[in-house]
């Protein structure tokens, strides 16, 4: 079995390419590769590559849109596979996610809750831009075990400060995992929360909570 090719895969999506990011994929599916670390340390590396382009102004609309298809066309053909390997058809837990309002970032969150999925947790993935009483509400509905929250901006991160309180003051106790550039592990024990700087780490810490277990 050839080790998987993640600069190939990087290179892929910051080109746009999404025939080779699909083809990528399907050679990983097919030597059973690992297909966790396929997507962190290799498509996703690419989006993120993508992200810092556009936001360098190297990257134009028209970049962006391309990226984004190339990494949707890698995670058609994962996706399906990662939750065919999943070690168990039964949910470990549920978990609510999405990116709190007033941030519209969405392709990291998606790539968690995608993660989160394949290890087999029952995620419900409320998108970008969500209200606190939207997280509440769901996770009121479906008795979520995990609220994961994601924020890619400074001036949105208080949302998630904001999300522990309202679950409190409804008497929920989710744990809540929060995520994104702006956050930090400091931050969350700020907030009474838990972190993860990637989708690897996240779906680590995610069983970890579910397993009563504390990770270092």
């Amino acid at each position: 079995m050839d080790a998987p090719n993640f600069q190939a895969m990087k290179d892929s999506v910051v080109q746009g390419d999404v025939a080779a990011a699909k083809a990528l994929a399907e050679r990983s599916v097919q030597q059973g590769h690992d297909l966790l670390s396929v997507v962190e340390q290799g498509f996703a590396e690419g989006i993120r590559a993508v992200g810092e382009l556009w936001e360098q102004g190297e990257y134009f609309l028209p970049e962006l849109v391309q990226g984004a298809e190339a990494m949707k066309g890698a995670m058609a053909v994962l996706q399906p596979a990662m939750a065919s390997r999943a070690s168990s058809a039964r949910r470990e837990a549920r978990v609510v996610i999405g990116t709190v309002r007033g941030d519209m970032h969405d392709i990291g969150k998606s790539l968690v809750a995608t993660m989160l999925a394949a290890n087999g947790f029952e995620v419900h993935d409320l998108g970008c831009d969500v209200a606190v009483e939207s997280f509440v509400d769901r996770a009121k509905q479906v008795g979520a075990d995990i609220v994961a929250a994601s924020a890619l901006l400074t001036t949105t991160m208080g949302v998630q400060r904001d999300l522990v309180r309202a679950l409190a003051s409804a008497g929920l106790s989710p744990h809540v995992l929060v995520g994104g550039a702006p956050a930090s592990d400091a931050w969350a024990r700020e907030i009474g929360a838990h972190f993860a700087d990637n989708a690897i780490r996240a779906v680590q810490v995610a069983q970890s909570l579910v397993q009563g277990k504390v990770l270092p």
